[in-house]
């Protein structure tokens, strides 16, 4: 295998200096309207905020200027991100007359990334991230190691309180930003350590040679992350806990037409597939063009290695794309300038000659890589020409589901109960682990909008399964039929049934068993009803609580103690039921606690991070016991124990 060191995605631009800045619009809106900037201000915006000052950072390293960066959070959850870059122009930028600094970070939409030379690629907000975190926080100072001096501004909820203004020298470069969110705009400051950890962690393999170093005083932790081998240690970690088809990795780096392309993909003796995309450091969780490409080239270049080779016999159809990301764990970032994504949270990447260029430097690469690698390659082709076979018995198999489906009408599967809406956006689906629960939930119910589909016990892990195999499994296909989208490559999310899924299990260790099995299956097949929101877990409660006439539903063993407590002197006056299962509730319990949505408690399931997802349901869910043990004995400490 030839490999080819990645260099920054970077021609010669222009000096980085105050002109540098483009400024395009004023900073008025940000602090009225925050959500239209950062999402939420709830703990996703309050963390974006770190994400969009350590990008700034992370451009610099893209850029071949960095590869150090550091973020401390303190106590009173001040942030402090300090970098080793060029440090922000400090100079007066000519259009404003005021210092580069400034208006970095005044001025909305005002950065190196609009044209003016300063980078090629960025990640970030389009430049808006500095002026977005200043006007979201109460105080925020940037210093700036620069030209041999030390300079220095601060401000109050986004406004300067003086100028631009030298306090030292030194001997380095970079930039340091100091800033403390504001408490009356987010609903909390309290910065969760894992999840910052695990958006730095993905940043240092998608940028080869940077080290991040996360440090929390609240907490006394400390991570360091820093992966020399980028995109390729990153595959050989979400493969870590399966068996691969080849010890290392196929991997490539090339430029192609001012696009930076960097591809690594490995083989695994699982059924899934775990392809990750990114566009400059930026998560492309709906893929778009750089997928496209990947995948149009990975099967049209096994398909004509395979006929040349004579793997591929004249009665052998040619392989579809879902044959030969069986088993296929791949990560495609592309670097590009001015890259052109779809919808507001750039969730899907939309530029032409991102597809060109991934489908190019893929082709051919793979097809040197296969004529130097022909055992590789036949274990390859041989192990998509198996789920070839497996799909064809699948598609059989899922007709049947299909047809059965519509003759069946409404007395669809698995004693369905359907509901009398029939507009899906004002429908519900509730299911429902057993027929004793099944039942209390179909009396229960409103059967205007709430349909009920009891699932007798733990449906297939499908982790471990085909989808031919799937399709055997009775529970499987009733649920398949009922929710009415198909499945494989004939899902159509436009035909959901319903717009609101809830699993409903019962609050004990087998429920969690079986709801856990129930999202593997989601997540593994039916992704898009979960990355649109359909998705949602009904929140049963543990225990009933009853002191006179008053009762109180409570979720956990806490609550109850903490609600106990509560009551001092009527403590010894208090009922208290628990609910071994659903079943066990009367139908008016089970509406008013879990059901009515005036008073339920739910959860709705989103993907947040693609690659830990990833990671999380192999390890509990694959069939390498070592992992799940171990995760077993590190977190059974925090378990409890259901009799």
């Amino acid at each position: 295998m030839t490999q080819t060191k990645p260099r920054p995605a970077t021609a010669p631009v222009q000096d980085y200096g105050a002109d540098s800045i483009q400024v395009l619009e004023g900073l008025e809106a940000v602090r009225k309207r925050p959500g239209m900037y950062i999402g939420s201000t709830d703990y996703r915006g309050l963390h974006h905020l770190v994400y969009e000052i350590a990008d700034n950072s992370v451009d610099e390293a893209m850029a071949g200027h960095c590869d150090t960066i550091t973020v401390h959070i303190a106590e009173d959850a001040t942030v402090t991100v300090t970098d080793n870059g060029r440090g922000i122009p400090v100079d007066v930028q000519s259009k404003t007359k005021k210092s580069a600094l400034e208006v970095v970070h005044t001025v909305l939409h005002a950065g190196g990334k609009f044209g003016g030379g300063g980078y090629k690629v960025s990640g970030g907000l389009h430049g808006v991230g500095a002026s977005v975190v200043n006007a979201l926080s109460e105080f925020m100072r940037v210093e700036v190691h620069r030209q041999g001096k030390i300079w220095m501004q601060e401000y109050r909820h986004g406004v300067p309180v003086d100028k631009v203004k030298p306090i030292g020298i030194t001997d380095r470069t970079g930039t340091t930003s100091i800033f403390k969110a504001d408490s009356t705009i987010f609903d909390s400051l309290n910065y969760q350590f894992e999840t910052l950890a695990q958006r730095f962690r993905e940043t240092a393999y998608l940028t080869k040679g940077l080290r991040i170093t996360l440090t929390d005083e609240r907490t006394d932790r400390e991570s360091t992350f820093y992966f020399e081998g980028g995109i390729i240690s990153l595959v050989r970690h979400l493969n870590k806990n399966r068996t691969v088809l080849s010890d290392t990795p196929i991997y490539v780096y090339r430029e192609l037409n001012n696009i930076a392309v960097e591809v690594a993909l490995q083989y695994n003796t699982d059924f899934n597939e775990s392809l990750h995309t990114f566009a400059n450091n930026i998560n492309t969780i709906d893929g778009g063009t750089h997928l496209t490409g990947f995948r149009s080239a990975l099967t049209r270049t096994l398909n004509e290695y395979g006929t040349k080779s004579g793997l591929l016999k004249d009665a052998d159809a040619k392989l579809t794309g879902e044959d030969v990301r069986e088993g296929l764990t791949a990560v495609v970032s592309v670097k590009l300038p001015d890259p052109q994504f779809e919808g507001q949270t750039k969730g899907k990447l939309g530029t032409a000659e991102a597809e060109r260029a991934v489908a190019t430097v893929l082709r051919d690469h793979l097809t040197v890589y296969f004529d130097e690698h022909p055992q590789e390659a036949r274990k390859i082709i041989e192990k998509a020409l198996i789920a070839s076979r497996a799909r064809e018995a699948a598609r059989k198999a899922r007709d049947l589901v299909v047809r059965k489906g519509a003759l069946d009408g409404l007395t669809l599967p698995g004693k369905l109960a359907d509901c009398s809406e029939r507009d899906p956006a004002h429908s519900e689906i509730y299911i429902v682990e057993g027929d004793s629960a099944g039942g209390s939930a179909k009396q229960g119910r409103d059967r205007r909008f709430q349909a009920i589909l009891p699932l007798r016990g733990k449906i297939l892990n499908v982790e471990k399964a085909r989808l031919d195999k799937m399709l055997s499994s009775n529970e499987i296909k009733a649920l398949i039929t009922a929710l009415g989208t198909g499945i494989g490559d004939t899902f159509n999310i436009s035909k959901l049934r319903y717009h609101r899924i809830f699993l409903m299990t019962d609050a004990d260790v087998d429920g969690a068993h079986i709801r856990t099995l129930l999202l593997t299956f989601f997540f593994r097949h039916m992704p898009e009803i979960i990355k649109e929101g359909h998705l949602y877990i009904a929140m049963p409660p543990l225990f009933r609580i009853q002191v006179g006439k008053e009762k109180t539903f409570v979720f956990s063993e806490e609550e109850r103690e903490q609600y106990m407590s509560s009551l001092d002197g009527n403590r010894s006056k208090a009922q208290l039921q628990r609910y071994k299962g659903l079943g066990e509730m009367n139908p008016d319990q089970l509406w008013e606690t879990t059901m009515d949505p005036a008073t339920r408690t739910v959860m709705q399931v989103n993907i947040e991070d693609a690659v830990e997802a990833d990671e999380l349901f192999d390890m509990l869910m694959g069939s390498e016991v070592p992992p799940r043990r171990k995760f077993i004995q590190t977190h059974a400490k925090h378990a409890t124990l259901d009799i």
